[in-house]
């Protein structure tokens, strides 16, 4: 009897993954068409689209912090049709950010089934500031304690995160001035409204290109491709050397999506973020590779998870 109920077992979940894909595929993505995440997700249509033999649409949903997407895919049919491409806020930031605020606990709604890169934070200031490294940057931090301030593009978020762990591990005083938006909060570092940003490469890039904005760290424990003459902040001073803040993007399924599934999703998401063209599409939005095994994946977004719940703690960030 037992071999025979294990035998049934094994016809039905080759018969589920046969039969995968039955229907359209979503996308469900957090922001507004354009972001980084967004353009992640459409990097993925066409090879979904190849792989699975089913329409791949992307639906984009944005507001509250990101949380009505993975919330719509938390609760979706873990049948591999709607999965999530998210970034670090909506399954590893925002619980301890909003807390009771939260209808969905993502750690344990949502599992990982692919990683597109880790999307590393460029320190910028402008181009007039007297700080060309990170060791200039900390130094200047210190000596104009209480004086300086960064922004970000909201409360709560990697990119504010980052920020906070530099004044706890260095000591600054740095005063965190949030934005609506990545574009004003990089704007303002130019026109000397803030001292400094913590912002995606993809935000900054236009202005350090055109020369009023100067990079001059990146949070990264490694330097970007993008930017290799920007060395990591763990740089700048003794006490940083264990510094690493990163935001990243990938993509999600509810959790009980089977097994097999999850491992086949894995496979040709990750073979379609290989592929030349994807990739140095990825690289102009500032994503960098960083390839794992799924089993490493899984642990990597829960350990992020509590290291973003110790920082947020220890800065006392909560959402208003």
């Amino acid at each position: 009897m037992f071999a025979a109920a294990t035998v049934l077992a094994g016809a039905r979940s080759a018969r589920a993954q046969g039969t995968f894909a039955t229907q359209n595929i979503r996308l469900v993505v957090g922001y507004p068409a354009g972001g980084g995440v967004d353009i992640v997700a459409r990097l993925l249509t066409d090879p979904m689209k190849a792989a699975f033999g089913q329409a791949v649409l992307v639906e984009n949903k944005p507001g509250a912090a990101a949380m009505i997407a993975a919330q719509s895919v938390a609760r979706a049919v873990p049948d591999g049709h709607t999965l999530l491409v998210s970034a670090a806020g909506e399954v590893a930031v925002n619980q301890h950010i909003y807390k009771e605020r939260m209808a969905y606990d993502p750690l344990k709604e949502l599992t990982p089934v692919a990683l597109a890169g880790i999307v590393p934070c460029v320190v910028v200031v402008a181009a007039t500031t007297p700080v060309k490294t990170p060791a200039e940057l900390i130094a200047y931090a210190l000596s104009n304690k209480g004086k300086l301030s960064f922004s970000s593009s909201g409360v709560g978020n990697p990119q504010h995160l980052a920020g906070e762990l530099m004044n706890r591990m260095a000591g600054t005083d740095v005063l965190h001035v949030p934005y609506r938006g990545s574009a004003p909060a990089v704007t303002d570092v130019a026109v000397g409204a803030v001292t400094m940003s913590f912002s995606s490469l993809g935000a900054a890039l236009p202005l350090i290109q055109d020369g009023r904005l100067r990079a001059v760290a990146v949070t990264s424990r490694e330097r970007m491709p993008q930017l290799p003459d920007v060395a990591p902040l763990s740089e700048g001073a003794p006490s940083l050397a264990g510094y690493e803040l990163l935001n990243w993007f990938g993509v999600f399924a509810p959790s009980p999506t089977p097994e097999p599934l999850q491992a086949r999703l894995f496979d040709v998401v990750s073979n379609a973020l290989q592929e030349k063209a994807t990739m140095e599409k990825l690289s102009i939005q500032g994503i960098v590779p960083r390839p794992m095994t799924l089993a490493e994946l899984r642990g990597f977004v829960r350990s992020e998870s509590e290291k973003f719940g110790r920082i947020a703690e220890a800065a006392k960030i909560r959402a208003e």
